[in-house]
């Protein structure tokens, strides 16, 4: 019985062996166009992970990578002990949950709405005055939130000064910070967000809708029973790919918006790794942040990726 296993099993790994040469020899081109991209991704991914070695070190650059001491978990508990940790790590968590919990609904809304449009003319129109954000730079979009939100030259001064009212300096105001980052990043991103979603709709079988309405079924029924059920899968998808970065909130932006009164609620985890490690030169403690903020992250997908296929059976992998 045990030698027959053995001569079944060894009969599926010679086929499956013979499989993916077959599948190889027969797609070879389409493999030989994927391979400038693995090479640029293990050159640029891969060889770097090198460096990670300097979050055990005390890395010094006169000394090198293998000359520096090897000080083990020494960096993380110097960072889980600073008296910063809880608060980075708050403020992190704060803006990037507040982030996905506006940011993430809006573009799946554009696009079903978008969806219902007939006028292609005022469609077109529609696309392009919500795509066109997207290409902004952060720094011109934080130059011109701080023109419309200056107290003194901004037209929220402007407006404030015609009833005679001082206007609020907000971008000083630790309250209003979070809010600034978050509805600005919506205004930015929800039209280009929207595409994917978009394609998603553009998918969907005619024959659906054409049935719907032959029972009689409103646009909000056909919205609810079609639209919604079929880019379910591509909104989990892309919710847990939000959800395995949700420590990485963007640094130029942040930066850009902080400022020495609202330094309790917009220093997080990205501007502390620069200040540690370009302004204050403690690169082994930055590389230790980097690697706690990478570990959590992929925590968190594999977390979040395991929980969208119990309960939707949709998942990454």
């Amino acid at each position: 019985m045990t030698k027959n296993k053995d001569i079944a099993k060894t009969m599926q790994t010679t086929l499956t062996k013979g499989k993916w040469k077959n599948t190889f020899l027969n797609n070879f081109e389409l493999y030989l166009f994927l391979l400038p991209a693995v090479i640029v991704l293990f050159c640029f991914n891969y060889i770097p992970m090198y460096g990670i070695q300097m979050a055990f070190r005390n890395f010094k650059p006169a000394q090198g990578m293998i000359g520096s001491e090897w000080v083990g978990l020494a960096n993380f508990s110097r960072f889980f002990h600073s008296y910063q940790f809880e608060t980075i790590l708050k403020n992190t968590l704060i803006l990037s949950i507040y982030e996905i919990i506006v940011s993430f609904p809006i573009p799946i809304i554009l696009a079903l709405l978008l969806n219902q449009l007939k006028y292609c003319r005022f469609k077109k129109v529609y696309q392009v005055v919500t795509y066109l954000p997207h290409f902004i730079s952060t720094v011109v979009l934080v130059g011109i939130m701080k023109i419309m939100l200056s107290p003194s030259i901004g037209i929220l001064g402007a407006i404030a000064g015609a009833f005679d009212i001082q206007a609020p300096n907000l971008l000083a105001e630790t309250s209003a910070f979070r809010s600034i980052y978050v509805w600005s990043g919506v205004w930015q991103n929800a039209g280009w967000d929207s595409i994917i979603y978009i394609a998603a709709l553009a998918g969907i079988d005619p024959s659906l809708y054409e049935a719907a309405s032959v029972d009689g079924a409103t646009k909000w029924q056909k919205i609810l029973h079609i639209d919604i059920p079929c880019i379910a899968p591509t909104c989990i998808i892309m919710l847990i790919l939000r959800i395995g970065g949700i420590m990485n909130i963007g640094f130029e932006k942040v930066y850009l918006l902080q400022n020495s009164l609202n330094t309790s609620v917009s220093e997080i985890i990205a501007t502390y790794t620069y200040r540690m490690g370009i302004l204050k030169l403690q690169y082994s403690l930055s590389s230790t942040v980097g690697l706690f903020n990478t570990v959590v992250n992929v925590i968190l997908l594999v977390a979040a990726n395991r929980i969208a296929k119990k309960l939707s059976n949709e998942s990454l992998w």
